[in-house]
């Protein structure tokens, strides 16, 4: 395990949701924090960019009102997520209204650059970058992120297809700070597993969709809840950028998922247009097997804390070798 920078060193859970394009609010983060896992969201779902400063400060001062009703239990960190693409033209806006409000982890996306890291650090954030293979990560690093994501095979939304074993281990060969690992992880023996492989952290997103705090349809939150691993498609036709989808939001759309044209990725774009698809089309891992119900946020952390704490004591009965 790494030394952890503060705010990251002192989690009741060692989780940190992902942020959720369009579905992730204010409503989840707190929930999740709360409960006692970072919680996140891209900055581009507040729209319109004005929201972003509202949405910051119901978090920040629902979350110092919890902790001052529980000093016993405090509050997780939140983060925000910033994409990094040049089609982002929102990002000098959104990152001034992180710094004003000291928005303790930032998670950066297609793509690193160095001054974004530097806002971040000037009031003592920590950036997290997400990567999909170990030239990235070396990159992201290189340009000043203090920890990754690395986001595996299987993983919702943009996703890579490393085996989550071999980027952990590549990415252990040379780095020694904070590592979240992303991809199929919606039980508690999974964020075990994730440590074992030596992340510090897992990486969750799909299974807070299927969540009453989510901003996502009914009918989203019911296809994760029937769905499993079968029902995930891996295309870049959606946003040019390769990711995982839920099958039946691609036949609604009138597409055969078995059948999709590629998408050319020069194309890539995250205005309007990438919300219109990401709202018809719906983004999601293939570790949805493991969602069984729809509950509260506060609900499915104490579940996956359960899970954790019995898969520890199930290694713990293991004959030593």
């Amino acid at each position: 395990m790494s030394r952890l920078p503060a705010p990251l060193n002192k989690l009741p859970l060692p989780i940190i949701g992902s942020p959720l394009f369009i579905i992730s609010n204010p409503k989840l983060v707190i929930a999740q924090c709360t409960s006692g896992v970072v919680g996140s969201m891209p900055a581009l779902n507040a729209r319109p960019a004005a929201q972003l400063d509202e949405w910051l400060a119901e978090i920040t001062e629902a979350l110092a009102a919890w902790d001052k009703a529980h000093p016993d239990q405090p509050a997780a960190p939140f983060a925000i997520n910033q994409i990094v693409h040049k089609s982002n033209d929102r990002l000098e806006h959104d990152m001034a209204m992180c710094v004003k409000y000291k928005v303790p982890v930032i998670i950066t996306s297609l793509g690193a650059r160095e001054e974004i890291n530097q806002a971040a650090h000037s009031y003592g954030g920590v950036v997290m970058h997400d990567i999909i293979n170990n030239k990235f990560a070396h990159k992201a690093i290189e340009k000043g992120a203090d920890g990754l994501i690395a986001v595996a095979a299987g993983a919702g939304g943009h996703a890579g297809v490393k085996s989550p074993f071999a980027l952990i281990q590549e990415i252990r060969q040379w780095f020694d700070g904070p590592i979240a690992l992303s991809g199929a992880i919606a039980s508690g023996d999974a964020v075990l597993a994730a440590q074992a492989m030596g992340a510090d952290f897992a990486y969750i997103g799909s299974a807070f969709i299927a969540t009453h705090e989510a901003r996502a349809a009914e009918a989203y939150k019911q296809a994760i809840v029937e769905g499993n691993s079968d029902d995930i498609i891996y295309s870049n036709l959606f946003t040019g950028v390769h990711g995982n989808y839920l099958a039946p939001s691609i036949r609604a759309a009138g597409l055969d998922p078995e059948n999709l044209p590629e998408s050319d990725p020069s194309k890539m774009n995250f205005g309007g247009d990438a919300k219109k698809a990401w709202k018809d089309i719906w983004g999601c891992g293939q570790g949805i097997g493991a969602v069984s119900k729809l509950q509260s946020t506060a609900e499915f952390v104490a579940q996956l804390k359960q899970e954790y704490r019995a898969a520890r004591a199930r290694l713990q009965a293991l004959p030593a070798v």
